[in-house]
């Protein structure tokens, strides 16, 4: 794809970002997918307007194109991103096996205006036990069966 493609595909998502800032709907975050060349789907934050915390442009999108094709698997498509992923979103692309991330602003400029995904980043790194918030584990023997069953049945599908 040509370099004048992608700048046309990242200023729509900044485009996006900004414009919902304007409109009052949400944060200025903005993405779009791609897939040959085609704009497959796009999305705003809408956060605050959903009353949804993991309605962050990104997941926004992704949700929008897997729905488009109906699939989960995103493999083909690039995201193009106001903003560098939360690691939240950065999980997301990659489950969704996008194969590249185009961003705008750093995580760095984000923290600059109160989007500070560093605390994340550390928490992630760090033993459960050790964590903000507390994880205990319950019932695992218990827990196992549904591994079980996903095991031996015949309409699983690999993701």
């Amino acid at each position: 794809m040509s370099t004048e493609s992608r700048l046309a595909f990242m200023r729509r998502a900044i485009s996006l970002a900004t414009e919902n800032v304007r409109s009052g709907r949400g944060g200025p975050f903005g993405s779009v997918i791609v897939r040959d060349g085609v704009i497959l789907a796009e999305a705003a934050n809408s956060v605050t307007e959903a009353s949804d915390p993991t309605a962050h442009a990104e997941i926004n999108a992704i949700r929008q194109a897997c729905g488009e094709l109906g699939t989960f698997s995103l493999s083909g498509c690039v995201i193009y991103t106001s903003c560098e992923p939360c690691p939240m979103c950065l999980a997301a692309i990659y489950w969704a096996r996008i194969d590249a991330i185009y961003y705008g602003n750093t995580a760095a400029e984000a923290a600059c205006v109160d989007f500070d995904d560093a605390f994340l980043y550390r928490e992630l790194a760090l033993p459960r036990e050790t964590r903000v918030i507390p994880s205990e584990r319950l019932l695992g023997e218990e827990a196992w069966e549904s591994f079980r069953v996903w095991q031996h049945s015949t309409a699983r599908v690999k993701y």
